[in-house]
């Protein structure tokens, strides 16, 4: 009877200890830079996300945030990297639903899980804009599905790698257009976009920080956005009702997480902070110049709703485009 009556006291003691440490540690947070990982190369749309918010949202929390670029696998390499972090707040994530969602469908033997990281906001959500290389002669969406049928597999479609938003974003295309295209994967946007304009692959279905510079300066043209209807973020893009394609429509988000284990005050500071920080006029203004609109969770738990919801869309359209890994 003592050793029970001295298990149960133990084991209260470590709860209560466990839990001390954590108020501790959340009330002393954050007192050293914090680092934010990026599943792909400098240039792409979550690097450019992740720039434009990285100095409010360190001046919100009182520390430098120190961008690290981890590209691979489709941003996997990023993902696996936080999930196995110390669960500290000190190692953020921004992700899309690539390593959310997509890649954990794909590949059953990834070295993480969804579970391994705690989600704190949605921070912004976009279309992705459908561009080709001017010399190909495609001027619009209907253009592109005849010249696709015409020579099945012939085009191919640069994007930021396997598993990504736009693959997916290609995918869905192909098939609600009912074309074969080849898609090509990179390490990172700003890759992809640089193919596309040298000629090497012939069309993007990129993402509008990657590819709208490009189309300004008329190295791309775009053929339209992949909202249904025209979008405020590129107002000269038709939609896709106005395209010719009305039953197309994808658009993509970038989210913060943190590794699973993290303290609930840590992770509420981190979200107060974002939401701050995203709340500024200029950075909403930074980020919709290159296409992309802030949309933040009301809490932690408001984005964890989203993201079991989301989730659904991503791996539906996993199965029904038949998206492999090579």
């Amino acid at each position: 009877m003592r050793i029970f009556q001295l298990s149960i006291y133990t084991r209260l003691t470590f709860f209560l200890l466990i839990s001390f440490c954590g108020v501790t540690q959340a009330q002393t947070y954050p007192n050293k830079p914090i680092r934010l990982i990026v599943g792909f190369t400098p240039g792409g749309a979550a690097d450019y996300v992740a720039r434009n918010i990285s100095v409010p949202l360190g001046l919100a929390l009182g520390q430098n945030i120190i961008i690290e670029n981890k590209p691979g696998a489709g941003s996997s390499i990023a993902a696996e990297s936080v999930a196995k972090s110390n669960p500290d707040g000190y190692t953020i994530l921004i992700a899309s639903p690539s390593s959310i969602s997509v890649n954990p469908a794909l590949n059953p033997k990834l070295s993480y899980r969804p579970s391994d990281l705690q989600p704190i906001s949605k921070v912004t959500s976009s279309p992705v804009v459908i561009a080709v290389n001017p010399n190909t002669g495609i001027f619009s969406v209907k253009d592109l599905i005849a010249k696709a049928k015409q020579d099945p597999g012939s085009l191919n479609y640069a994007t930021s790698g396997n598993g990504s938003a736009p693959h997916l974003a290609g995918a869905l295309f192909s098939q609600i257009a009912d074309i074969k295209m080849t898609h090509i994967p990179f390490r990172g946007g700003s890759l992809a976009i640089q193919s596309v304009v040298a000629g090497d692959t012939q069309l993007t279905f990129g993402t509008p920080p990657s590819v709208l510079p490009m189309v300004q300066s008329g190295r791309l043209r775009a053929l339209g956005i992949s909202s249904k209807e025209r979008s405020q973020l590129a107002p000269n893009l038709p939609g896709m009702k106005e395209a010719g394609l009305p039953d197309y429509e994808i658009e993509f988000w970038y989210g913060l997480f943190v590794p699973n284990g993290t303290p609930a005050p840590i992770i509420q500071k981190i979200f107060e902070a974002t939401q701050s920080a995203l709340r500024q006029p200029n950075v909403k203004a930074a980020l919709a110049r290159e296409g992309t609109d802030v949309s933040l969770s009301a809490s932690p738990a408001d984005f964890s709703k989203f993201l079991t919801e989301d989730e659904k869309f991503w791996v539906k359209l996993v199965k029904s485009a038949d998206v492999k890994v090579d």
